[in-house]
């Protein structure tokens, strides 16, 4: 029963958009309304203000620390893995389907890495490491993101046996990441995905597209 409600609370805490949040705070437009529609980091930088796009990554990574953190210091003795493991897909899926804002969340990329942060350093490493190199050498945010959602469940198997809870919420994590980019690999095939210093900005969307990028 206290697995569940570390769970339920990690959702809890996953629905709390920083993007929104920092760009009221900041006056600046909701992000839901300009770029892609996605309330991440990736569309807050749309707006032109590189703190606020700060901001909301270290939020959104740091909720996701957070949420499994409570979940390994309360759970009870005999399930401490299995609640981290469950409270670290509820925070991401509080991300992507927060209940305070209609259900409309960001890709959970940066609340990943903040899960698997609180799951072992050298996972967070492996991935984060993973996004940079792929970055760095396409300049396609949404590509990184992919190829180290793919990656981290491998990371895992490294770190820890395939029957640990941690190994079966990472592949479940990569898989929802993989599922909220459906658009973004879409664009990848047809040449259309945006690079880094080349998004348009403020641009108003339809919302059949609000699920692009982040």
């Amino acid at each position: 029963m206290l697995t569940v409600a570390l769970a339920a609370l990690a959702y809890l805490i996953g629905s709390i958009s920083f993007a929104v949040i920092v760009s009221r705070a900041l006056r600046l437009p909701d992000p839901r309304t300009y770029g892609s529609g996605n309330p991440g980091a990736t569309n807050v930088l749309r707006s032109g203000r590189k703190a606020a796009a700060a901001l909301t990554l270290l939020g959104d990574g740091a909720k996701g620390w957070l949420a499994v953190f409570i979940a390994g210091r309360f759970a009870e003795p005999a399930a401490v893995e299995l609640g981290m493991a469950l409270a670290a897909i509820a925070v991401v899926v509080g991300h992507m389907y927060p209940l305070f804002f209609r259900f409309q969340g960001g890709k959970g990329v940066s609340t990943a890495l903040g899960v698997f942060v609180a799951l072992n350093y050298y996972l967070a490493g492996g991935t984060a490491a993973t996004w940079v190199v792929i970055a760095v050498f396409f300049r396609i945010s949404s590509l990184a993101a992919l190829v180290s959602a793919l990656f981290a469940p491998f990371f895992t198997l490294i770190l820890f046996s395939p029957g640990n809870p941690y190994f079966w919420s990472v592949a479940v994590i990569a898989a929802l990441l993989i599922w909220r980019h459906k658009t973004n690999i879409r664009n990848l095939l047809a040449g259309r995905e945006g690079r880094f210093g080349k998004q348009d900005t403020g641009v108003r969307i339809q919302d059949s597209e609000k699920s692009a990028d982040g």
